[in-house]
């Protein structure tokens, strides 16, 4: 099969498609014929070497992949043990992990092995598209959407008719946070770096846009709000906008650290938090998993039900043939795209 290998520390630049043989497909896993893989930055951290996890070489990037069921590994077939319950927010009794079948449209959050023509991945990990969803939008979808969802509804209880602040609106976790916050019903405030990017998070529903490259988004949120100050803040970027959205939040608000893609870890006195009775909470969705695994179907249940109600829908920047992987991670790391980037293998 083609792949994307990598067999040394290098510049995204460097990547180059290379033949490897099929993964083996195990006891408990799904071979997938891949027909579409996302991009994301920690796959540029990854294949640099500077990713928390460092695998042994060669490898094959790549944590987001939709695509057909090709072959079922021994128990696969059976129906899972974490069943999607109903909740608040719509999530209802889903059929999207209750066992597979060849043939089956899947999409996946995988370790790694993305990047490829066929991926050998557990069948716990993979969730039944729905009928309308494409390949790309499903390769957009695995980790950015719960990610945000997570966030919104189990760590932050976002309440209809409050305000949300996404930060790096544009980027794949902030339009899908957006688009989320919309459906649930609050007032979405979004910032960005620059007028196109601005755009296209009013695009996907945000109420009021703010480009933090010309314009200060705490006098901005305090001016929306008539001094209120946000309810609800989604900061995936830390450093300076974390100390920055305390200033706007406002009071009982709830600040939600969804990660530090800014490169800077912030900290913060404890009387800012007291003063005005402000919740700081963390999202690690890839911990639910270990902690709290039924929360993983009942997810996929409540999104996949808000993408068949057009609530949400992955925006996509480009999608690129899988050789030209290189000029893929090259364009999202420099920061000049929006929404997600997708290899077609």
């Amino acid at each position: 099969m083609r792949a994307v290998v990598v067999d040394r520390w290098m510049e995204p630049a460097e990547l180059v498609v290379r033949e490897r043989p099929d993964p083996v497909v195990g006891a408990g896993q799904l071979g997938v014929d891949v027909k579409a893989a996302g991009c994301n930055f920690f796959d540029i951290l990854l294949v640099q070497g500077r990713y928390q996890v460092k695998p042994p070489f060669p490898f094959i990037p790549g944590g987001e992949i939709a695509g057909v069921v090709r072959e079922i590994g021994e128990g696969a077939a059976k129906p899972s043990d974490h069943r999607a319950k109903p909740s608040d927010h719509r999530a209802k009794p889903s059929d999207h992990r209750t066992g597979f079948a060849v043939g089956d449209r899947v999409l996946a959050a995988a370790p790694m092995g993305g990047y490829a023509e066929r991926i050998a991945i557990p069948a716990s990990f993979a969730h039944r598209m729905p009928d309308a969803m494409s390949f790309e939008e499903g390769a957009s979808f695995p980790i950015v959407y719960p990610t945000s969802y997570a966030g919104l509804v189990y760590r932050a209880a976002l309440q209809p008719g409050e305000t949300l602040l996404v930060h790096a609106a544009a980027g794949g976790v902030g339009l899908a946070a957006v688009q989320i916050g919309k459906a649930l019903g609050a007032r979405v405030i979004a910032t960005a770096g620059g007028p196109e990017k601005v755009r296209v998070a009013i695009e996907a529903g945000a109420e009021f846009g703010i480009d933090y490259n010309s314009e200060d988004f705490v006098e901005r949120v305090q001016e929306i709000t008539a001094g209120k100050g946000a309810d609800v803040i989604y900061d995936s970027v830390g450093g300076d906008i974390f100390d920055k959205s305390l200033k706007c939040i406002a009071w009982s608000g709830r600040l939600l650290v969804v990660g530090f893609a800014g490169g800077k870890i912030p900290s913060v006195a404890a009387n800012r938090i007291l003063l005005k009775n402000v919740s700081v909470v963390g999202l690690h969705w890839g911990a639910y998993a270990k902690y709290e695994p039924a929360r993983i179907p009942e997810t996929f249940a409540a999104l996949f039900q808000l993408y068949e109600e057009k609530k949400i829908r992955p925006v996509i920047y480009g999608s690129y043939p899988l050789e030209r992987a290189a000029e893929a991670l090259v364009a999202l790391g420099s920061r000049k795209t929006h929404g997600k980037v997708v290899l077609v293998p």
